[in-house]
C-alpha cells in the first residue's frame, strides 16, 4: 500500500532509483510487476497499471529517463501540431558533451546543442501528469531550418506554414530564435514569402 501511494504521489510513474530512495525495495517492485500492479515502460521505469492510458507514452518515458534533455525537432513540431509527419523516434536535444542516454525503448534520436541554442525557448508542459521539457513552436521551427538537411526542408516549410495560421504568430520570437540558431538569413526569405 505504501508503494502504491508513493507511485500515486509521483503521478503514477516512477523510476527504480526514485522508488528505492522512497523506501520501496527491489523485491517489492518486482513483486508488484509480477502481480500486474505496475507495468514497465522502459528499463527501470514503471507506471501503475490502474492509471488510464498515457496520451504520449514515448515523451513521458524519455522525459522521466532523461530529465536534462529537451524534446526537439520533429517530436516538438508534432506535439505543437505543426507537422503531418509522424515521428518514428523521440528527437531529444542534449547539451554538447553530456552522456548519451541508455534507453532501449522508445527509440531516441539525439541532437547536440550548445549555449543559447540549447537553453533558450524551453517550455515545461505537463503531459500525463509528468513535466516534459520541450522547445516552443518558434524555437522548433528555427531548429527545423537548422537541421533541414537531416529532417528535410519540406518539414521546416510545412511547420512554418502551419504556424502562420495560428491566431497570433510571434514573428519577432521566430526571428530571435533563428538568430540564436544562426539560420536567420536562411529563414527570413521563407517568412517573408509565407507571411
Amino acid at each position: 500500500e505504501h508503494a502504491v501511494d508513493t507511485f500515486r504521489g509521483h503521478g503514477g510513474i516512477l523510476r527504480m532509483a526514485n522508488a528505492l530512495r522512497a523506501g520501496i525495495s527491489r523485491r517489492t517492485l518486482y513483486a508488484m510487476r509480477d502481480e500486474g500492479v505496475i507495468d514497465p515502460l522502459s528499463r527501470g521505469l514503471y507506471r501503475l497499471s490502474s492509471m488510464q492510458d498515457l496520451a504520449a507514452p514515448d515523451l513521458v518515458t524519455v522525459a522521466k529517463r532523461v530529465p536534462n534533455g529537451v524534446v526537439c525537432l520533429l517530436s516538438a513540431l508534432d506535439f505543437h501540431g505543426l507537422t503531418t509527419h509522424v515521428p518514428h523516434a523521440v528527437d531529444l536535444a542534449l547539451v554538447r558533451g553530456s552522456e548519451p542516454p541508455r534507453i532501449d525503448y522508445p527509440p531516441v534520436n539525439v541532437y547536440r546543442f550548445s549555449g543559447m541554442a540549447f537553453s533558450s525557448g524551453i517550455d515545461e508542459v505537463t503531459i500525463d501528469s509528468c513535466q516534459v521539457r520541450i522547445y516552443s513552436p518558434e524555437k522548433s521551427i528555427a531548429d527545423a531550418f537548422k537541421f533541414r538537411n537531416r529532417i528535410g526542408l519540406d518539414v521546416a516549410l510545412e511547420a512554418l506554414k502551419n504556424w502562420r495560421h495560428r491566431s497570433r504568430p510571434d514573428i519577432d520570437q521566430l526571428i530571435k530564435f533563428a538568430r540564436i540558431c544562426r539560420v536567420e538569413r536562411v529563414i527570413r526569405p521563407y517568412v517573408e514569402t509565407v507571411l
